[in-house]
C-alpha cells in the first residue's frame, strides 16, 4: 500500500516557525552549543539534498498546491528549503543534545516537543486562513532504500558489539532506537494533534492516510540516520567540545564510547528528586 504524508498549512506556520528557530539557536548560541549548531545546519543542507534533489526531481514524489493551484519549482524549493532547515536542523541538534546526554536535555525536550504541539495551534488562532499550502509525497519509490541504510547502519553496530569483550566499549544500541524513534515520533504526533498532518481528510482516509506516516516513519525515517549520526558524534566528540575547543587529551574511539557510555542527563537519584 502507498503511504502518502501529507501537511496542510498556511504561510502563518512557516513564519511562526522560523520565529522558532531563531530562538532555537539564539539559545544553543547562549549555552555555547556550537557543534550542535553546526551538526544541526548541516542536517538541514542534507535534508534539503534529499528532499528536493532526490524526493522531487529523481522520484517526482514530491506535489506542491499553494492555494488549490500547483506550485512552481520554485515555490517548491523554498517551502522545502524551509522544512529541511526547520525540521532538519531541530531533529539532528536534539538529537546531538540526547547522544551527547546534555545536562539540560530536559528542558530542550520539552520546549522542542512544546512548540511542536503549540505551533499549530497558535496559527488556528491568530493566523488569516486565507490561503492554503498543501504538501505531500508518495514514499513507494525510496522506502525500499531507506530500509537498507538502516539495516546496513544497526548491523555495523551489532558487529561492533559483538566483537567487544568488555560491556563498557559496546554501544548503547537501545538507547539510539529510543532516540531515532521517539524524536520523530514527537515531530509527527505534533503535526497530527495540530491537525497539519490529518487536515482535509475523512475519517477513514485519516485512519490510512495520516496514521500510516507517523507509525512508519517513526519507525524508519529519523531512526535510519542514528548509527551514522552516532559513529560521527563519537569522531567528532573525542577530539573537539561542544564549545568546538580541542580537548587537552584526545581519546581513542573506543575511550570515547566508554566515556560516553558512563556519562549522565542528570545526576538525580531517583524520580522524586527529579519531580522536586
Amino acid at each position: 500500500m502507498e503511504v502518502v504524508a501529507q501537511r496542510v498549512f498556511e504561510p502563518f506556520y512557516m513564519w511562526l516557525d522560523i520565529a522558532f528557530l531563531v530562538l532555537f539557536i539564539g539559545l544553543l548560541l547562549f549555552k555555547k552549543k556550537y557543534t550542535t549548531i553546526i551538526v544541526g545546519v548541516l542536517a538541514g543542507i542534507l535534508y534539503q539534498i534529499v528532499d528536493f534533489g532526490i524526493f522531487h526531481l529523481a522520484t517526482g514524489s514530491r506535489h506542491l498546491l499553494m492555494n488549490g493551484v500547483e506550485g512552481t519549482e520554485s515555490q517548491l524549493f523554498w517551502v522545502l528549503m524551509w522544512m529541511s532547515m526547520s525540521y532538519g536542523f531541530t531533529n539532528f541538534a536534539w538529537i546531538w543534545l540526547w547522544i551527547s546526554r546534555d545536562k539540560n536535555l530536559f528542558e530542550w525536550t520539552t520546549l522542542i516537543l512544546g512548540w511542536w504541539l503549540c505551533c499549530p495551534l497558535l496559527t488556528k488562532t491568530f493566523g488569516s486562513h486565507d490561503y492554503t499550502i498543501t504538501i505531500w509525497r508518495e514514499t513507494g519509490a525510496y522506502h525500499g532504500w531507506m530500509a537498507l541504510i538502516l539495516f546496513v547502519g544497526y548491523v555495523l553496530l551489532f558487529v561492533w558489539n559483538m566483537s567487544r569483550k568488555k560491556k563498557n566499549e559496546r554501544v548503547n544500541i537501545p538507547w539510539l532506537l529510543i532516540i531515532g524513534i521517539l524524536v520523530q515520533a514527537g515531530w509527527e504526533i505534533g503535526l497530527y494533534l495540530g491537525g497539519i498532518r490529518s487536515a482535509n481528510l475523512g475519517v477513514t482516509g485519516m485512519n490510512v492516510s495520516a496514521l500510516s506516516p507517523m507509525i512508519i516513519n517513526s519507525l524508519l525515517e529519523t531512526n535510519l540516520g542514528m548509527p551514522y549520526i552516532y559513529i560521527i558524534f563519537i569522531a567528532v566528540s573525542r577530539r573537539y567540545t561542544e564549545a568546538l575547543k580541542r580537548r587537552k587529551t584526545k581519546l581513542g574511539f573506543t575511550e570515547r564510547i566508554i566515556e560516553n557510555n558512563a556519562e549522565k542527563v542528570k545526576d538525580y537519584e531517583n524520580v522524586s528528586e527529579f519531580l522536586a
